[in-house]
């Protein structure tokens, strides 16, 4: 007799990715080191694989070579004639993706760790792109409640605009027991603002002080959010209290973001079973 709503399957194979962004270390430097030391991370009746994602960025400690690869592991990417002329984040996703799926296939793995870095404020930060899985609010408030009391925040980017491939898409989705039901603290994304432009182009305004470093924090409207180079502030606009991530993360530049606005929303889950074999 189970008081749980609902029993899944039982999650038998696990990866753990670093690298997925070559100059971002911790993960890198993680998965090397379980490459050297498996038991560490090995459970009885778990297939648990750590895995270097982008060698040749790890190799030259820069982000990617030819494209992101945290964005190529689209149906179309994945489903290009395999050629030597594709970029090659692309032809490392379609290896990964035989490794470790095929995507949206039963055969592929159950869950994906993909471990970053960033160069903002953020602090442990989980990403979810599904707020209605029960499994996975269930797993993020576990590990939230594991790291407690040090903050651990959820990134909700589920969102109808944004279009994710990531490289974790590829796991069914993201240990086994029974979990009561339980509810999580989200922060979900609204959208992202890029930073005042000239008519060239080219950024005309920095982060305000006031906001640098302020990832998480409420910014109200009327908030200094950027200062141009003569010194004047331009504040935040709109009407509601908003929250801001990634703020100046470097690696978005390229990508047209200063920061990320997000609301704040409470996820509630079902009990859910995992059993084990």
């Amino acid at each position: 007799m189970t008081s749980c709503d609902f029993t899944e399957e039982p999650i038998k194979k696990i990866a753990i990715f670093g690298g997925t962004h070559g100059n971002e270390l911790t993960g890198v430097f993680l998965v090397k080191h379980w490459l050297e030391n498996g038991a560490e991370i090995q459970r009885t009746g778990l297939e648990v694989k750590p895995f270097i994602t982008n060698p040749r960025a790890v190799e030259k400690c820069t982000r990617y070579i030819d494209c992101d690869l945290n964005r190529a592991f689209d149906f179309e990417n994945l489903g290009k004639k395999v050629s030597e002329d594709l970029p090659y984040e692309v032809r490392r996703a379609q290896e990964i993706n035989h490794l470790f799926g095929p995507k949206n296939s039963e055969n592929s793995y159950d869950i994906i760790f993909d471990l970053h870095n960033t160069t903002s404020n953020m602090g442990c930060t989980l990403i979810l792109e599904d707020s209605r899985n029960d499994f996975l609010i269930q797993m993020f408030h576990y590990i939230k409640t594991s790291l407690a009391p040090l903050p651990c925040y959820v990134y909700l980017i589920e969102h109808p605009s944004l279009k994710y491939a990531t490289t974790r898409s590829i796991a069914k989705h993201p240990v086994g027991k029974e979990f009561p039901p339980c509810s999580v603290e989200v922060y979900k994304i609204m959208d992202k603002v890029d930073y005042p432009r000239n008519e060239s182009g080219e950024i005309a305004a920095l982060i305000h002080p006031n906001l640098q470093d302020q990832d998480w924090k409420p910014l109200h409207p009327g908030d200094p959010v950027f200062v141009t180079i003569d010194g004047k502030t331009i504040p935040l606009g709109g009407d509601c209290t908003v929250y801001p991530v990634f703020v100046n993360e470097a690696a978005y530049y390229e990508k047209k973001e200063a920061f990320a606005k997000t609301t704040k929303l409470t996820l509630n889950a079902k009990s859910v079973c995992y059993a084990f074999h």
